[in-house]
């Protein structure tokens, strides 16, 4: 075990490490929203618990492993905020687990959700009989968003981060000639917006402030 001295600079440097990385995620917390937020998380503790008592890492060794960690991150990050394919890799996509009152049993077993867990998760929606269920999407992050019938509007974006999602574009019954057209009248094309969300039959977007 290393001295007093060394555990103490490299347990401060662990929980500023911490502090940064909340900042630079602009989160409240590291709570794991997605898989790289989980992922990064476990890093993170197997780091500053392997070599915080470890006498053989100095504390420039430690530091530049922090650092080459956060650099891998944010590379991470960035990939998935601008390239769909990575995005869908690391933290997957949603999946359709019940269409007009029609339960896909085998997206449900895929993902391992029992019985009791899928009743439970309508009930906190509010649904008692899955034949009122227009859609429900199983999230990335273990959420259930579910759209009633009768429900006209889409609980799900369109755009998210600069990136367009076809299956809800086909949801909704439109094509890319119609998007285009609603996007021009904001003057912007689809990696211009942060937010687009279809809702009540309109589309409201909402671009990058340039």
């Amino acid at each position: 075990m290393g001295t007093y001295g060394d555990v103490t600079i490299k347990l401060a440097l662990g929980l500023l490490t911490i502090i940064l990385q909340i900042n630079l995620s602009g989160k409240s917390n590291l709570a794991p929203i997605s898989a790289l937020y989980q992922v990064q998380n476990y890093v993170l503790g197997a780091i500053v618990g392997g070599m915080i008592y470890s006498a053989s890492v100095t504390v420039l060794e430690y530091i530049l492993v922090l650092l080459i960690w956060m650099i891998l991150v944010a590379l991470l990050r960035f990939l998935t905020k601008h390239n769909r394919y990575v995005k869908w890799l690391i933290d997957g996509r949603p999946q359709l687990l019940i269409e007009n009152g029609q339960l896909k049993v085998d997206t449900a077993l895929k993902n391992g959700m029992s019985t009791n867990d899928l009743a439970l998760r309508l009930r906190t929606e509010g649904v008692t009989d899955i034949r009122y269920v227009k859609r429900a999407v199983l999230e990335q992050n273990g959420q259930l968003t579910v759209t009633k019938k009768g429900d006209d509007s889409i609980k799900y974006p369109l755009i998210v981060d600069g990136q367009l999602n076809a299956d809800i574009l086909e949801d909704i019954h439109r094509d890319r000639d119609w998007l285009n057209q609603q996007l021009a009248s904001y003057h912007c094309e689809v990696k211009d917006v942060y937010l687009a969300t279809y809702v009540d039959q309109k589309l409201l977007i909402f671009p990058y402030v340039r």
